[in-house]
């Protein structure tokens, strides 16, 4: 049955074809506006919206070859579907015509039930096709407002301290990501700081990257509020996860590293939830490693967190980060890698920023033209001289 709101553009410079068509197809039930030649065919596609055109190929001003390939160029135009009219019986003509971007090839004169058919039918496919785009349109729109949603989950700034620098960086590698940073003042003169990657990527890892950064921020608050250890925010959050969530499908858990800094005595005590361990860098001596110190959270209840510790003296550097950060790489060539990180920081610098900096240029180079296959997280904080 046809589409009585379709509109259908008729374009053939043979009067009695143009006719002949247009009583057909408004017999049918279709709306039909004419055109003469090419020329005025585009003007017609400029002025208003079509569903269909059915184009004959020889005319003057410009003939259906030139048409077809001006409305494929045309970012909207080329939506609408074309089905090619011809006298011209020549398989080249209609090759040609398929190529350009044709949906269909109709020879005159005319068979009445193989017209309706072929036009029910390609007005059908584009009821699907227009379904399906803007499905995904509205989709692209809701990935977007969640990737604004997610970024304000971030820091809009970072918390500065006095004689310290605090740098991070944010690459998802879809709209939304399941890697989170974090960098929050708590009592007693000091600065919490995470880094976690969810197992997974979108959306499902950005809810999951949402909750366990609540859990972790309200936790760790209430905690050095009531003097008690901020740290053991992970285990109340790997708790909470298991108990609560443990029947999502497939099981979501994340690596994360919770580390607490006595901004005062310069001292970091930590927990590494199974996540690639921060770099310690140190001028002069080999890069220290803060290693795992208990399993990843939310793959099994009551897991137990030893907390660590460690110091930074003026100079020192902190860098932690995902493994999207080193296991970045151009099609099947090398992975940014470990070693290649271990490098750049051998490198001696003087701020928080210039070694992120220095580290998404090395990875910018590594990558060329080519996005991160999975989420890129960093976050550095820097203990300044003395006299800085």
């Amino acid at each position: 049955m046809a589409d009585p709101q379709a509109q259908i553009l008729v374009v053939d410079d043979n009067e009695h074809n143009r006719d002949m068509l247009a009583r057909r197809l408004q017999r049918q039930g279709y709306r039909v506006t004419l055109a003469e030649h090419g020329r005025q065919a585009l003007d017609q596609l400029q002025a208003a919206r079509f569903d269909l055109m059915l184009l004959d190929i020889m005319m003057p001003e410009l003939n259906g070859y030139e048409v077809l390939a001006f409305v494929q160029a045309d970012p909207i135009l080329r939506h609408m579907p074309v089905i090619m009219i011809s006298a011209i019986d020549d398989i080249d003509s209609v090759v040609r015509c398929i190529e350009l971007g044709a949906e269909d090839y109709l020879f005159k004169p005319f068979n009445p039930v193989l017209l309706r058919a072929r036009i029910d039918a390609t007005l059908e496919k584009k009821r699907l096709r227009d379904q399906e785009r803007a499905h995904l349109q509205s989709l692209q729109r809701e990935l977007a407002f969640g990737r604004r949603i997610q970024a304000g989950f971030l820091p809009e700034t970072l918390p500065q301290p006095t004689g310290w620098k605090v740098a991070a960086a944010f690459h998802p590698a879809r709209e939304i990501a399941g890697d989170f940073y974090d960098v929050f003042v708590l009592a007693n003169q000091q600065l919490g700081l995470v880094v976690a990657d969810v197992c997974d990527k979108g959306i499902g890892a950005a809810l999951y990257m949402a909750l366990i950064r609540g859990l972790i921020r309200t936790y760790a608050e209430r905690a050095a509020l009531i003097g008690e250890q901020p740290l053991d925010a992970v285990a109340q959050t790997n708790d909470y996860i298991t108990n609560h969530h443990h029947r999502s499908r497939p099981p979501m858990f994340a690596t994360l590293f919770f580390g607490v800094l006595d901004l005062n005595a310069a001292t970091l005590q930590y927990v590494n939830a199974g996540h690639y361990p921060p770099l310690l860098q140190r001028p002069g001596s080999a890069l220290g490693q803060l290693e795992p110190t208990g399993p990843a959270v939310g793959i099994a209840s009551a897991s137990r967190y030893t907390i660590e510790h460690a110091s930074l003296q003026p100079g020192d550097s902190l860098i932690a980060y995902t493994d999207g950060l080193i296991e970045a790489r151009q099609g099947n060539g090398p992975f940014f890698s470990e070693e290649r990180l271990a490098a750049i920081l051998a490198e001696p610098t003087d701020a928080a920023a210039g070694i992120l900096a220095r580290i998404e240029q090395a990875l910018h180079a590594h990558l060329g033209a080519e996005s991160p296959q999975d989420d890129v997280t960093l976050l550095t904080i820097y203990r300044e001289h003395p006299h800085a």
